[in-house]
């Protein structure tokens, strides 16, 4: 890691560099005391999160304990391209989203608007022209487009229709942080030691390695049937697939990894049968993104670890 980056990092925390819907950044403080105890002893050295999203816990393990193997993996294409070029290309990135910052805070607000729009539609139209094998120009100019929208778009919410089009409509920030080139040179540090690939949950956690931790935090489950939002990505994330990733972390616990998961503390109780024999935690937690202002506030989510309190069983 060359001396700037270790300087960005030293000075000032790294932090998310996109704000997503379930994002962690705001339990982080309870997550400290939570993390396993063979972790803080430095008995592990591979770290695993197949939901990535905003990465909020990703950056908290690499910057507290000693982890030299990571891998980071989502299914939307488009968030793993992004974390990709941030690793490889942060430079160029930088670049980009400064001449869209430029471009975007010198216009009016019905400047602004039309300038938000145009880019999501380029982004939509576009998806199917950039992916792993096209030149490194257009993946730099995606990622940039992506973080662009994700800065401006309304209350920071990435939302996909059923085609997979990013759909979110325009917000009405008057000075939004579209380029922090100090915190993306961090981030691009820090995911130096990590391998980024899109791949789902299954195919993430087969043959982890020893000494791992595993942290898990897949689209919530609905705490009704009218507050569902798992369009971080095209497809579903109902209660089979749910089940279907708790037998894998019976299978992960008998191999000896350590296990965190996170969820949402539903009333019929789903999660304290799906993972009974597991000591489960509930943390008070904020909504912050909602289209429905009212509906933003404090809920209940719950945490199951392979160990209680910090260190394994």
């Amino acid at each position: 890691m060359c001396a700037l980056i270790k300087k960005a990092i030293n000075e000032k925390p790294v932090k998310p560099f996109l704000k997503w819907a379930g994002g962690k950044r705001q339990l982080l403080h309870h997550f400290a005391g939570m993390y396993p105890q063979v972790l803080q002893e430095g008995k592990i050295i591979n770290y695993y999160e197949p939901f990535l999203g905003s990465g909020a816990v990703f950056f908290d393990i690499m910057q507290r304990f000693s982890i030299e193997n990571a891998l980071l993996s989502d299914i939307n294409s488009d968030l793993v391209l992004t974390y990709q070029v941030i690793q490889a290309k942060v430079a160029e990135l930088t670049d980009v989203l400064l001449k869209h910052e430029k471009k975007y805070l010198a216009l009016n607000d019905t400047g602004r608007q039309h300038y938000f729009y145009e880019q999501r539609t380029l982004f939509n139209q576009e998806k199917l022209l950039v992916n792993s094998g096209t030149q490194t120009a257009k993946r730099v100019a995606r990622a940039a487009r992506l973080i662009f929208l994700n800065r401006t778009c309304y209350n920071g919410l990435f939302r996909v229709n059923a085609a997979g089009h990013f759909n979110t409509p325009a917000g009405d920030y008057k000075k939004p942080s579209i380029c922090d080139a100090e915190n993306l040179l961090a981030v691009s540090g820090l995911l130096g030691m990590a391998t980024i690939k899109k791949a789902g949950f299954t195919t993430a956690l087969k043959n982890i390695r020893p000494a791992s931790f595993v942290y898990l935090d897949p689209p919530y489950r609905p705490l009704s049937k009218t507050a569902s939002f798992t369009a971080y990505s095209k497809g579903a994330f109902g209660d089979e697939q749910q089940s279907k990733l708790a037998g894998i972390y019976r299978q992960l616990h008998e191999k000896g990894a350590a296990l965190m998961l996170s969820n949402s503390d539903t009333k019929d109780k789903f999660f304290d049968r799906l993972y009974t024999g597991f000591h489960i935690s509930r943390v008070p937690a904020r909504r912050l993104i909602n289209a429905d202002a009212s509906k933003r506030g404090h809920v209940q989510e719950i945490v199951v670890t392979n160990y209680d309190g910090p260190g394994l069983c």
